[in-house]
């Protein structure tokens, strides 16, 4: 009989599963109007790069293969999101966005592995200094979120913290970090933990700003509280 950590990550790729396609609808519209417009690529850029981490770290662990498949997924899927940016990026953003990729996902994957390859002979070392660089970024990219929160209580407006991709991060965090207590993974359970705090507090958010009057905002608030909609995704990889 399966132990209960497996049906535990079973279900949470399932859940992170419907993260990584949340954009979906975005990028529909992206290639329709054939232009990115004012979208932001980074937040796709930096899921690819945790994803891709998180998978070679799913491979290198003994029995986190349901790491492995749902981030490799999610790589592949943050693979034709960030296809679809270079393909239809305005002209002089398309070189910066090419620069971006490269550095982000290339280069520093390969030198994280190949430094963690090299620095340690014993797999388990290997795999938890993977771990650890992770779990980092994961952290890092926790900065979304909070600019998103920031930006609805400011405003008193939910308009740009939607409530789904806000309680799909509450679940997701809260399903990853059971299945790490199981597994006795800290690398997944600080991120995943944090996931479920922030994605706690957004929903109370939610729950308290969902009918209040919004303040107006100004042009620069606009544009960022825009831009945290779209950062939302980034919160996918086994919060990945």
């Amino acid at each position: 009989m399966a132990e209960p950590s497996f049906y535990i990550g079973v279900i949470g790729n399932v859940i992170s599963v419907l993260v990584f396609l949340s954009p979906v609808e975005t990028f529909w519209k992206i290639v329709k109007r054939k232009s990115t417009e004012e979208y932001k690529s980074l937040p796709y850029i930096c899921t690819l790069l945790g994803s891709s981490l998180w998978t070679y770290y799913g491979i290198v662990t003994p029995g986190e293969y349901l790491v492995s498949t749902v981030n490799g997924f999610g790589s592949l899927v943050e693979i034709i999101y960030v296809s679809l940016f270079l393909f239809y990026a305005p002209r002089h953003l398309k070189l910066n966005t090419i620069v971006v990729v490269a550095l982000l996902n290339v280069f520093f994957p390969i030198a994280a592995i190949a430094a963690t390859r090299s620095a340690f002979k014993d797999e388990k070392m290997r795999s938890q200094s993977m771990g650890f660089i992770c779990a980092g970024l994961n952290i890092i990219m926790y900065g979304s979120p909070l600019s998103a929160m920031k930006t609805v209580v400011a405003t008193k407006s939910v308009k740009y913290m939607p409530f789904w991709l806000s309680f799909f991060l509450f679940l997701n965090g809260a399903i990853w970090a059971v299945y790490a207590s199981l597994q006795h993974d800290v690398f997944l359970l600080v991120p995943n933990g944090v996931g479920f705090v922030f994605g706690t507090i957004q929903l109370i958010l939610y729950g308290i700003y969902r009918n209040a009057k919004p303040a107006g905002l100004s042009n620069g608030s606009s544009e960022i509280a825009e831009d945290e909609e779209e950062g939302l995704t980034s919160r996918a990889p086994l919060l990945s």
